[in-house]
């Protein structure tokens, strides 16, 4: 079977979700300067994040941490020639999974019962997904 390029709709979801994180942040820090809630020197080291910021900032860098490796295992699904059905199946969940992660950290009631099990769906979907790899080379 030859690589989809089918693998990379998820990641570009998933970037598109890092872009829209990046947006909101910026807005809102943007808001908070203007409404003088927040002096723009509390935000240049991200030491004294307002509290009505810090969770974006959180999620930011939640989208550099698990998704970082989502990426990398779909380019390599791709490059080694693997990137079928099973893995495309696996990307677009684990993508459903991290925008679900998404909307409930970045809502303003957000509960960690319901964010910690999105995330577990999104950590035991990518692990899926480089074991699908593994199997897939070690087959070959």
């Amino acid at each position: 079977m030859g690589p989809s390029t089918a693998i990379f709709w998820p990641v570009i979801v998933q970037v598109a979700l890092i872009h829209l994180v990046y947006f909101l942040l910026f807005s809102r820090r943007q808001s908070a300067v203007k409404a003088g809630r927040v002096r723009l020197s509390q935000l240049r080291d991200n030491v004294t994040e307002p509290e009505e910021t810090r969770f974006l900032r959180n999620n930011l860098t939640n989208q550099f941490e698990l998704p970082v490796l989502f990426i990398a295992g779909c380019i390599a699904l791709y490059a080694t020639g693997h990137a079928g059905v099973v893995s495309v199946m696996l990307a677009w969940l684990f993508v459903a999974a991290r925008l679900v992660h998404a909307y409930i950290h970045l809502s303003r009631h957000h509960r960690m019962r319901y964010r910690v099990p999105a995330f577990i769906t999104g950590y035991a979907l990518n692990g899926l997904l480089w074991l699908w790899l593994a199997v897939n080379i070690a087959i070959v």
